[in-house]
């Protein structure tokens, strides 16, 4: 796996957050988040907490309080909840792990990682929130084993 469980937990749960600020809920509970999801509550809660801390979420507490987006899903790429999460290695580490991986000294998979790796980025850095829950929306995609897109977003 090339992202943390934790990275991929923080996507699922922003994409549900995306579909109910698109029904005007712009603060979710994150105990609805984790039950949707089926995602531990805590978990999810020190995930929320990343994002919070990177400026990509805020938090308000009380009766209609949870967890929003500090700005529109449209303008976040996916390349920003990684960086949040999990850093920006991914994009310039080695796939093998060796320290000093490079043109210099490669590993065996290095032109092909290096490659893949470009190709990686550009998608996460170009995608965003908003254009995934449309398609998940449109295509009725999956966010979990027993919820899709298309339950999310219907009334």
């Amino acid at each position: 796996m090339l992202l943390s469980k934790a990275c991929i937990y923080a996507i699922r749960a922003s994409l549900y957050i995306a579909a109910m600020h698109e029904q005007q809920r712009p603060f979710v509970p994150i105990r609805e988040v984790s039950d949707k999801l089926n995602l531990s509550f805590h978990f999810l809660t020190k995930i929320f907490q990343q994002l919070t801390s990177a400026g990509l979420m805020k938090s308000y507490k009380g009766p209609n309080g949870g967890i929003a987006f500090t700005k529109k899903p449209a303008e976040i790429k996916l390349i920003e909840i990684v960086a949040a999460v999990d850093g920006l290695g991914l994009f310039h580490e080695c796939v093998l792990g060796l320290p000093g991986c490079g043109k210099n000294k490669p590993c065996p998979l290095h032109d092909k990682w290096a490659y893949t790796r470009e190709a990686l980025q550009i998608m996460f850095s170009s995608t965003s929130l908003d254009e995934l829950t449309s398609k998940g929306k449109r295509m009725n995609l999956r966010l979990s084993d027993e919820i899709s897109m298309e339950d999310l977003i219907s009334p």
